[in-house]
């Protein structure tokens, strides 16, 4: 296995990951801005506030988009296997 090989590996890896958290990550980061903007605004600092919607966020981004982000990971992985005898030779 070249160098080579294990940075287009590695590379590989991290755009999956990006993608795979990306549509997690990003409506959890609007949300809790806007909450943060709005408890700036009134002064409220509870914790909760920020936490269930983000929880409810996360909750919907993941029934809408786990299909798609389990379908991604499994393609990548099964590539990755079906190619283990030309990464190693």
């Amino acid at each position: 296995m070249t160098p080579e090989t294990v940075y287009q590996v590695g590379q590989d890896a991290m755009i999956v990951a990006i993608k795979l958290t990306a549509p997690v990550l990003i409506p959890s980061l609007i949300v809790g801005l806007v909450i943060a903007m709005f408890q700036a605004a009134t002064q409220i600092n509870e914790m909760t506030l920020t936490f269930i919607p983000k929880l409810i966020v996360i909750g919907l981004v993941l029934m809408f988009a786990g299909p798609w982000m389990l379908q991604m990971f499994l393609d990548y992985f099964q590539d990755l296997i079906r190619d283990i005898p030309s990464l190693i030779g």
